[in-house]
């Protein structure tokens, strides 16, 4: 984490910090108002849009700073903030937060999505990883017998030359086949909207969802949740996974049949790394906390503790590439919306 000193010559935009009191730790939210500071006039840190600070504030507000904990904007507001020209937003999808009206007026929208990208990845691989060598079941294993195990009844386990399949070649699936170049395993995608030779120039081998679900070791969701791929991961596609082998979902839980693969999960031969249920939050009696073949975690993939500094340092950057009348490197397009997260 670095900070820099206020910059000079420049023009230094009025902000309004709407990211919300208490969803970053308190060191990061530190260091989120020095670096505004750094760069423009923090004219107030508000939690509603509704109080008479942030109606005050708003009115003359250039720049708002969004993230997890943002009320939705819509019209309305934007009337109330009539010199708004950006908004800045410390998390990944401003899907669902912002109202038409706001591309609509031409104001200049960024998101720190690529940055949140970099954690999901690197959860993905280290579940990749430690699923192919069994390692949360065994070490529970270890931990109820605290004997000596017999490698030769762990059955096939290890990472050399094991099949992943990505579904979804999105940012964050991109990414993960990346970092497995590193790795002696073999990559097979599964996204109808690349093609074949785009596929191979990543790395990695096409195949059809049927096929990659039916061979693969590890199977890895990376599919936004849209219409069209809820229940994208269905019961057959579960049916159909090999016995021994694992489901990654760090995207959506409503890309997965939860229902069927807790089914299969139960029945002893199919491992999972859920980070995302249906529910967010599983019922306290949901079979899938307690069960071994499972690890479940509560959406700690993305930007989490000294993560979120990476999407502040994002931000911050195209704030200072406004206050020098630069354009935004990370521009959020409204039409890509309809298929994003």
């Amino acid at each position: 984490m670095t900070t820099q000193t206020p910059l000079s010559g420049t023009h230094r935009p009025a902000i309004v910090s709407a990211v919300g009191s208490g969803i970053f730790a308190s060191l990061s939210e530190e260091y989120l108002a020095h670096e505004l500071a750094s760069v423009g006039e923090v004219i107030a840190t508000v939690d509603s849009f509704e109080t008479p600070e942030a109606v005050a504030a708003l009115e003359r507000a250039e720049v708002l700073v969004t993230g997890w904990g943002t009320p939705p904007i819509n019209g309305e507001l934007l009337d109330r903030a009539p010199h708004l020209r950006w908004i800045l937003h410390i998390a990944g999808s401003v899907k669902g937060m912002l109202a038409p009206e706001v591309w609509d007026r031409g104001i200049g929208v960024s998101s720190a999505v690529d940055a949140n990208a970099v954690p999901v990845a690197e959860f993905t691989l280290a579940a990749i990883l430690l699923s192919n060598k069994r390692i949360v079941q065994i070490a529970r294993q270890y931990r109820n017998t605290r004997t000596d195990l017999n490698q030769a009844e762990l059955g096939v386990i290890g990472n050399y030359r094991r099949r992943v399949g990505i579904v979804g070649a999105s940012r964050i699936g991109r990414r993960v086949i990346d970092l497995l170049q590193n790795f002696d395993v073999d990559v097979v995608v599964s996204d109808p909207t690349v093609a074949a030779a785009d596929v191979r120039a990543m790395g990695a081998e096409p195949a059809s969802l049927e096929e990659l679900c039916a061979t693969c070791d590890v199977v890895s969701v990376h599919a936004p949740s849209l219409p069209t791929t809820r229940g994208l991961i269905s019961r057959e596609l579960i049916a159909s996974m090999r016995p021994g082998s694992t489901l990654i979902n760090t995207a959506r839980g409503d890309v997965v049949d939860q229902d069927a693969l807790t089914e299969r999960v139960l029945s002893g031969d199919l491992f999972s790394v859920l980070d995302v249920t249906v529910p967010w939050v599983l019922p306290a009696e949901h079979p899938l906390y307690d069960h071994p073949n499972v690890l479940l975690t509560p959406h700690i993939a993305g930007s989490v503790g000294t993560e979120v500094d990476r999407m502040i340092d994002d931000q911050v950057g195209e704030l200072r590439r406004i206050a020098r009348g630069e354009p935004l490197a990370h521009p959020v397009q409204p039409e890509a919306l309809a298929t994003s997260a």
